[in-house]
């Protein structure tokens, strides 16, 4: 009997070193793609150099990324597979919100300088819902000691999750992380700097706080000339819109600011070629008749779709090796804030995670999530990734914490490669 017992703790132990195995062997993967990376953007090849680099990355947002998700969506995606994986949009949202609200805490509790809050916000908020768990997922169904069952089941299933989970990331940072960089990195409050030897007047937009003060109608400071003109004096006003001591009904008071909303959120890159891609797969996807004619077996048109996984095919390893390049921007950073890259860390590799495995495991109790454990597995990884790669794009965009976002990088996904090969470790065993 004591036997039994010890033998059953044995074959305990060894599955879930097997476990850990199978998490450990994708993970790897992305490593060494990643090491390459960093290794050819070293000055002493300069194959990914400063130029190489920005054109790489506008072929991957251009052709491979949008080729990448169009191909696996229109192949895998149907409409009865976009009923039963109704609860995945609302999983991506619901990492998206958690982790801004806890963006917004260690804003808080670590005084982050303000000109870095969206940087914060976007990191702590977006994942990496796109290269990542098209590697892993799918390469986990290649394995010999594969938890999921059959292996071409369970890679086209793994294909089908991993897409739509690219696609929902695609649609949820260039709309959401993007627009929270984007209002953070633009100053809204006027200092105006009164010159009083040459009476000039310059504007200086400092304080994004008060949105809605701010006009850049032209203004006059009343200044006492009678002070001294050896002295350039700063005066900080109060910017408002026209007639802003008027009384504004209740009404007007809601329209300007969803004016002001409007103006601030830029509706362009909802339409992102990645987002176009994610449209134009779902329409192929879900309807029948362009299926027949582009993807199934013997389709007249089938020449066009086979092009276009050839071209998303370059786009995984483009995107680890940008990865790579860009985390060698954070080796050479000077600014380091150890409190804030230790709190974005925690934030998406513990308490992210955590409060995942609560929310899946309450929606397979209620009957929100059907019981395919790789379906769960995927929706439990989606909480615990690395800030999106696109946050390095996003900020170079704006020219917001640049150097802070490389450092950012390069110790989450330092940290990565033990924190996703144990939360995989631990989530497939959660699951089975």
């Amino acid at each position: 009997m004591a036997r039994n017992i010890v033998s059953e703790k044995k074959g305990e132990k060894m599955e879930l070193w097997g476990l850990f195995f199978v998490s450990l062997m994708p993970i790897l993967k992305v490593l060494l793609i990643t090491a390459l990376g960093t290794l050819l953007a070293l000055d002493r090849f300069q194959i990914l150099g400063d130029n190489a680099t920005k054109h790489l990355n506008t072929m991957v947002y251009f052709v491979f990324a949008p080729a990448l998700v169009c191909g696996n969506l229109a192949k895998t995606i149907t409409l009865r597979s976009m009923i039963m994986l109704w609860f995945m949009p609302l999983n991506v949202l619901l990492t998206f919100v958690i982790g801004t609200i806890l963006g917004w805490l260690l804003i808080k509790i670590t005084k982050v300088p303000h000109h870095l809050h969206g940087l914060v916000l976007g990191c702590c908020s977006a994942g990496n819902l796109g290269n990542l768990p098209l590697i892993i997922v799918p390469a986990i169904c290649k394995e010999r000691s594969i938890p999921f069952g059959d292996v071409n089941v369970c890679y086209r299933n793994a294909l089908a999750y991993a897409s739509l989970s690219m696609a929902l990331g695609s649609i949820f940072i260039w709309s959401y992380a993007y627009n929270i960089v984007r209002i953070y990195s633009r100053n809204l409050s006027c200092i105006v700097k009164v010159d009083s030897v040459e009476n000039r007047v310059s504007v200086a937009e400092t304080d994004p706080e008060n949105p809605s003060k701010c006009s850049t109608e032209s203004f006059q400071a009343a200044e006492d000339k009678s002070k001294s003109n050896e002295h350039v004096k700063e005066l900080e006003i109060e910017c408002t819109v026209p007639n802003g001591h008027a009384k504004v009904p209740k009404k007007g008071k809601i329209m300007k600011h969803v004016k002001i909303i409007a103006e601030k959120i830029n509706l362009k890159v909802l339409f992102a070629p990645c987002t176009i891609g994610v449209i134009v797969g779902l329409i192929i996807g879900v309807i029948p008749q362009f299926r027949k004619l582009l993807v199934v077996d013997g389709a007249p048109l089938r020449v066009v779709q086979d092009s276009i996984d050839m071209l998303g095919g370059a786009g995984i390893p483009a995107m680890t090796l940008l990865v790579g390049a860009n985390l060698l921007k954070g080796l050479k950073g000077s600014r380091k804030q150890v409190p804030l890259i230790v709190g974005i860390t925690l934030v998406r590799f513990i308490a992210l995670p955590a409060i995942g495995i609560g929310i899946v495991k309450g929606a397979v109790h209620f009957g929100f999530i059907h019981s395919d454990p790789l379906y769960q597995f995927l929706l439990l990884l989606q909480f615990a990734l690395p800030p999106a790669v696109a946050m390095s794009t996003i900020t170079q965009l704006f020219g917001a914490g640049e150097g802070e976002c490389s450092v950012i990088m390069l110790a989450t996904y330092s940290c990565a490669a033990v924190s996703l090969t144990l939360w995989c470790t631990f989530f497939m065993w959660l699951v089975l």
